[in-house]
């Protein structure tokens, strides 16, 4: 499977997230990484079976203006009802709040999150094929705290730690293409853990799945 994925802020370093993500090469995926929105296009977005998000609303580290335009909004929703697949994960939900059309595509974005400390998520939907084989597990990350659109989204994971419960991992279809949301992963050592990277691959084999 031909993965694009988006990455790079000021939070979220790109060699962080190319670090965490490179051990699924071993399992098949081919990932080719865009870092600069300047990059984008939706010939660039075309040539992938699904595109990983794991960016916020920034143009690169070193310039914090958003990216995410109109244009771009537009891009990702015909990209996902065409077919496509779109795997939102973590710093993916921050800073597009104000964005409309890509708040309503992703189903929620993120709001704040206390001091990193230990964080458990657990399945709530073991029949879903997103979930199955995926393992419960508690790690040292930061727990976000997510505005959902509870309409729009079907919650898969949740997340507990002494400042409370929210959802870790939800799905949703819009036209022929699919979305999956992951909330946990500001760490390299989060990304790397094995449960961790089983959540990645069920997620990208699903949202990879819709109908090309």
């Amino acid at each position: 499977m031909k993965i694009g994925v988006i990455c790079g802020d000021y939070w979220h370093p790109r060699k962080l997230i190319m670090d965490g993500l490179e051990l699924l090469r071993e399992h098949g995926y081919q990932l080719d990484y865009l870092q600069l929105a300047s990059e984008w296009s939706q010939e660039w977005m075309a040539q992938y079976d699904a595109i990983v998000l794991a960016k916020s609303n920034e143009l690169s580290a070193e310039d914090r203006s958003p990216w995410l335009t109109q244009e771009i909004q537009e891009g990702f929703r015909s990209y996902v009802e065409g077919g496509k697949g779109l795997l939102v994960l973590h710093a993916g939900t921050v800073g597009y709040r104000n964005e409309p059309i890509f708040y309503e595509l992703i189903g929620g974005v993120f709001t704040h999150h206390p001091e990193a400390c230990p964080v458990t998520i657990t399945s709530t939907d073991e029949q879903l094929d997103v979930t199955a084989g995926v393992a419960s597990f508690t790690v040292h990350d930061e727990h976000y705290f997510m505005e959902t659109l509870d309409e729009r989204i079907k919650v898969f994971l949740q997340s507990e730690s002494e400042h409370g419960t929210q959802p870790a991992g939800w799905i949703r279809e819009q036209g022929n293409g699919r979305v999956c949301v992951l909330t946990p992963g500001h760490f390299l050592h989060v990304l790397q853990l094995p449960e961790y990277q089983n959540a990645l691959k069920r997620a990208i084999n699903w949202v990879g799945a819709g109908q090309h």
